[in-house]
This record gives C-alpha cells, structure tokens and sequence, in this order.
C-alpha cells in the first residue's frame, strides 16, 4: 500500500438528474480524521453518510469539505399570505383616514417581509430522496482523487524519508568507526592533556594512565546507542516499505531516532565525534518534519 501524505485537493462535478453539483475536499495535517462539512440548506441529513465514507477511506488529516448544489429555477413557487396582507391593507387604510400616511403603493406592499412566500421544492423529501444517491455516488468520485493525490504526495516524501533514512545510516557507521574511540587514541588524548598539565610526561604511570583511559573509554561508550540507531533504521525502513497510514509509527521513531543523537552527542569525548553527533541531529529533524506530513 502506497505511502500516503495528509495534504491534498480533489474537485468533482456531477449531474443528479435535473441538479448540478460540485463537490470539493480540501486536506491538511491533523493529528486525528477532523472533518468539516458546508451543505446546502436542506442536506444536512448528508452528513452522517459523507463522514462514514470519508472515515472508511481517510484515517488521518483535518478535512474541508463543500457541496454546491445549483437547482433548477423553475422548483421555486411563489404565493402571497393573503391573511398578512389583509391586516397590512386595514392598518393602512386607518393611518390613510386619520391623515397619518398616504395611500400605500402594491408595490410597497409586496416588498415587506413576509408577503411573499416562497416554497422550494428542491427542499422536499421526494426531491432529495431522488438525488442523494447520485450525490454520494459525486463524493465518492472526489474521495478517490482526493486518496490518488494524498498518495502521489506521499511518493514524493516516501523518497525524501529514505534519503534521510540512508543519511542516518551513514553517520552512524561513521561514528562506530570515529577512531576516537578507540583505547589507544583515548590514552593518547589523556596523555596529552595530562603532560599539558604538568609541563612534562615525567613521571607518568602507564598502568595508572591506562586504568584511566579504560574509566573514560567505557563512560564514553556509544555502542548500544548505535545498535539502537541501527534497529530504528531498520524499522523506519520496513515502515515506509509496509505504506498505509503510518506516520505515527513513523513519528514515534524519530523521537527515538533523536533521543539516541542526544547520547551520542552528550557521550562524545572527542571533537569528531560531536560534529558526527549534530550532523546526526540536523538529519533526525529533518525526517522528523517530514513525518508530520504523512497520513
């Protein structure tokens, strides 16, 4: 299954008999499935249905989604409430009689609110009833292109996490084979450091010298640390290889995937291994970001 982002635009438009419709779905990142539905006036009984299949295709992202519909002209009817209109009238002609007002214009009449009614059959059961199906046949068909582009963004990421799974491995085959850290380059460094000290290498202790760069090279190990590193490539590998919605997964890897950095830097006795060790974590970030897109 194919890699998927949490990022992507999908339009459709369809026909449901004498009704036009537009559907548009709208995706970004989301720690959860959070949907937003606009529509029309009348629809709403869509909604339960489109959130069901939007949560049986998408597991991840905050969702933006708007039905247009564009009726038929001819399904409005117009009627005048002749009761309320017949109250206006009496009203009128009393404010006439007593020379409050002058005589009142149709016109003037029919514009006040509540006049006019209109009844949209567009809005009656059998109507809807007719055209939902077509309608969710039109989402589903978005849904779909919506899946299709989440997942070409998802290819391009797929390639950009595997690069920085390859850049991680490299670093830390580098550090495992740092020549800090062996025995010997530590005894040299502490000599050094030690002669610096005193001004002179007279009177140094090889057995004790030795004893201390044994202290030092042990409390400076890192090998779990890479065993661990190298685990987490392994995994983070067959996780882009598996696809799906594993960004989670993925996530969570590349908190362990810094963690180890973080020991790596905070064990390190020697320059060159610290700039192995933040070169490490500049690269553990960037994987991280890019996670944060996927689905």
């Amino acid at each position: 299954m194919p890699v998927s982002s949490m990022t992507g635009f999908a339009r459709f438009e369809g026909q449901a008999d004498d009704a036009a419709f537009v559907w548009e779905l709208r995706s970004v990142n989301g720690k959860g499935l959070e949907t937003r539905l606009r529509l029309p006036q009348g629809f709403e009984s869509l909604e339960a249905e489109a959130r069901k299949r939007l949560g049986a295709r998408l597991s991840r992202g905050n969702l933006q989604v708007s039905l247009t519909l564009d009726r038929p002209e001819n399904l409005s009817n117009f009627s005048i409430n002749q009761a309320f209109l017949n109250e206006l009238l009496r009203l009128s002609d009393e404010l006439v009689q007593a020379g409050r007002a002058a005589p009142p214009r149709a016109d003037g009449l029919l514009a006040l609110r509540g006049v006019i009614e209109v009844s949209d059959e567009a809005h009656t059961a059998d109507w809807f009833t007719q055209r939902a199906p077509a309608i969710l046949d039109g989402l589903d068909a978005a849904i779909d292109a919506l899946v299709a582009a989440r997942q070409s963004e998802g290819a391009a990421l797929r390639a950009i996490l595997e690069a920085r799974v390859d850049e991680i491995e490299t670093l830390a085959q580098a550090a495992s084979d740092d020549p800090a850290r062996s025995l010997t380059a530590i005894q040299a460094r502490l000599r050094r450091q030690v002669t610096d000290l005193l001004g002179t290498e007279t009177g140094l202790d090889p057995a004790r010298l030795h004893q201390e760069a044994a202290v030092i090279a042990a409390k400076a190990d890192i090998q779990e640390e890479l065993d661990r590193l190298n685990a987490h490539i392994v995994a983070a590998r067959a996780l882009l290889g598996e696809g799906g919605a594993v960004g989670r997964r993925l996530d969570f890897l590349s908190q362990e995937f810094n963690r180890e950095s973080n020991t790596i830097c905070s064990k390190s006795h020697a320059a060159s291994l610290t700039a192995i060790g933040l070169q490490l974590k500049v690269v553990v970030d960037q994987f991280r970001e890019q996670v944060q897109n996927l689905e």
